[in-house]
This record gives structure tokens, C-alpha cells and sequence, in this order.
């Protein structure tokens, strides 16, 4: 059995990873740590089954577990990674401390100096385009739920550099739960039901950063131009992601399909949608997959929708897989 703790158990995030962790054959939970509900049951601070004790996270015994979740802010997460690895204790960190691979990459986007810039770079836990580096590893950065669903909908154009233009336009809506679960005024009820609202567009969120590493990264150096527009969408989970793309003229959409059905036709967690159809939020709530829809709007202008669960493959599914391919077992071990 995998012996797991998980730090920040009473965000959305950590609540969602134990719910799928009590599903899971190989896997023991030893602690649930909770800075603000120590002492208190999980039951108490989240309605619902999971009547699991929460303690504080100074007091976490990480001698007696093989891995850790870090559900933390970024920052935090760092830091509580440096006493992880300290004790030989593996890592998946939920937070963006370990995305970007240099410390100036991340004072950039984050606005303050990496916590533990000496566990950098940390392999980039996204399976379907990163499994080799995650094989084994000791630190694992779960991808953000935004360039999850990006990265997986222009991945197979980016590998063969099929794009004519290196501008990305990438259109998302996200449910509520992105935005964690600590109160804010723009997530309030009131705030968010029957509305749409766009946040940070441009080149100015900071999972653009990421999202740019990564993409030059599988287009082999060549650095593709990004530009985001998140906005909240009234719903609890999902994200739903329009991109827009130039590809060759003289490419049908049936060629375009053709290159991502082989692409992930070993993915047993991204479904490319046949033609005619469309990605919804539907095709993916409550699962680890990532559904993929293609649509040649007119020659040399493809749109791909990308859909995801937030809470699952943008964030606890993910980490589980990650976790199953970091200790051997089958990739898709308590997701299936």
C-alpha cells in the first residue's frame, strides 16, 4: 500500500483528492492536515461522508507515510515541499511553486522569490505529453486546471508543427470552484449566478507563463504567442476551453482528426470527439477525462474545444495519476 498525507484537505482541491483516494486499491490515508480545522472532523467543516479527523500540519508525521499532496497556496506549498523531500518523502504539489522550471520564471509571474529554488525544475506532471519524467519521480508540479485543457487541445499540432501562425487565442470558462473555496466578493452567489465574467485576460494570468513553457516546450523551442481569456463561469465545476488556431490551407479537418486520434489513441483519459460534435462541460464533469472537439471553421482556421473537470483532471485525478505512474502501478489505478 502507498502510504499518502494530504496538506490542505479542507480546500476544494483536498477535498476532492480524498474523496477519490478512498476509492483507490493501492492507497492508505495516514493524515489529513488542515491549518484552520485542526482538531475538528472533516465532516464538520464539509457536509458529507468523509468523517476523516484533521490535524495540524506542524504536527503531520511524514516519517510514517511514501508521499504527500501539497493542496496548499502557492508559497506555502514550497516550503512544506523543501521539509517533504528533507524527510525522503515523495511530493506532488497541487500549487504552482513547481510549474514554471527557474526561479525567474516564477518571481515573474508570482511576484515574489521561489520558496525552494533548489528542488527546481520539478517535472511537469502532465502524463499524456510528460510520462517518462514522471516515472519514479521524487517531486511532481501538477499542472494548472487552465493549461491542462489547453496544452492537451494543441499538443498534437504543436509536435507537428503544423501551425502557419504563432498566435494561440484561448477562450475558457471555468465553474466557481476554480477559484478555491476561502470567500471572495467576486464569488459570492449573488455575484457569480446569471452572469459571465471575464478576469486577468491577455497575456497578464498567471498560468500563461506556464502555459508558454510547456508549449514551447512540445513545439521543440519554437515559443507560440498565447493569448488567455478566463472567465467565471455560474456553474460549481468545468472548464471549457475555445481555441483558435491557423493551420496549413490545404489541411482537411478529417487530416486534423486523423493527427489527434493517433496522438492520444493510447490515452485511456482524452476522448476525440467525431466529427459533428462539439466538447461540453457534459462530456467530462465528474470524470479524469479530457474531451477534444475539432471544427475547421474555413481553410486554415481550426477551432478546438477542450473540456475538463477542474476539481479532477485539472487537479485531484490528475495528481492520482501522476501518483500511479511516480510508484508503477497501472496509469488509470482509482480513476477508471
Amino acid at each position: 500500500m502507498i502510504r499518502v498525507g494530504i496538506f490542505g484537505a479542507t480546500g476544494y482541491a483536498g477535498y476532492e483528492l480524498l474523496r477519490w483516494l478512498r476509492r483507490h486499491p493501492e492507497v492508505r490515508v495516514v493524515f489529513a492536515a488542515s491549518e484552520s480545522s485542526a482538531g475538528a472532523s472533516l465532516a464538520d467543516v464539509i457536509p458529507g461522508p468523509l468523517d476523516t479527523p484533521l490535524i495540524a500540519p506542524d504536527e503531520a508525521p511524514l516519517g510514517d507515510v511514501d508521499l504527500v499532496f501539497l493542496a496548499l497556496p502557492h508559497g506555502a506549498a514550497g516550503k512544506m515541499a523543501r521539509r517533504a523531500r528533507a524527510a525522503g518523502v515523495r511530493v506532488i504539489d497541487f500549487s504552482a511553486d513547481f510549474r514554471l522550471s527557474t526561479p525567474e520564471s516564477y518571481r515573474r509571474w508570482y511576484g515574489h522569490d521561489h520558496p525552494a529554488p533548489e528542488l527546481l525544475p520539478a517535472p511537469y506532471g502532465l502524463p499524456e505529453l510528460n510520462r517518462a519524467a514522471l516515472r519514479g519521480a521524487m517531486l511532481i508540479a501538477n499542472p494548472g486546471c487552465y493549461p491542462t485543457g489547453m496544452l492537451l487541445g494543441v499538443a498534437p499540432l504543436l509536435m507537428a508543427g503544423a501551425l502557419t501562425d504563432p498566435l494561440i487565442i484561448v477562450d475558457a470558462k471555468s465553474g466557481v470552484s476554480g477559484a478555491g473555496r476561502a470567500p471572495k466578493q467576486n464569488t459570492h452567489f449573488v455575484e457569480v449566478n446569471e452572469n459571465l465574467a471575464p478576469y486577468s485576460i491577455g497575456q497578464v494570468h498567471r498560468h500563461v507563463g506556464e502555459m508558454r513553457q510547456e508549449a514551447q516546450r512540445i513545439a521543440r523551442g519554437v515559443a507560440p504567442e498565447i493569448v488567455f481569456t478566463p472567465q467565471l463561469l455560474p456553474v460549481s465545476r468545468g472548464i471549457l476551453s475555445t481555441i483558435y488556431l491557423r493551420i496549413p490551407d490545404d489541411w482537411s479537418e478529417d487530416r486534423v482528426r486523423a493527427l489527434y486520434r493517433e496522438q492520444y489513441a493510447d490515452e485511456p483519459f482524452v476522448r476525440v470527439l467525431p466529427a459533428g460534435a462539439l466538447a461540453t462541460l457534459g462530456h467530462t464533469t465528474d470524470t479524469n477525462v479530457c474531451a477534444i472537439s475539432l471544427t475547421l471553421a474555413r481553410p486554415g482556421l481550426l477551432i478546438v474545444v477542450s473540456s475538463e473537470d477542474n476539481m479532477v483532471k485539472g487537479a485531484a485525478g490528475q495528481a492520482i495519476q501522476n501518483m500511479n505512474l511516480m510508484f508503477g502501478l497501472d496509469e488509470t489505478t482509482g480513476l477508471a
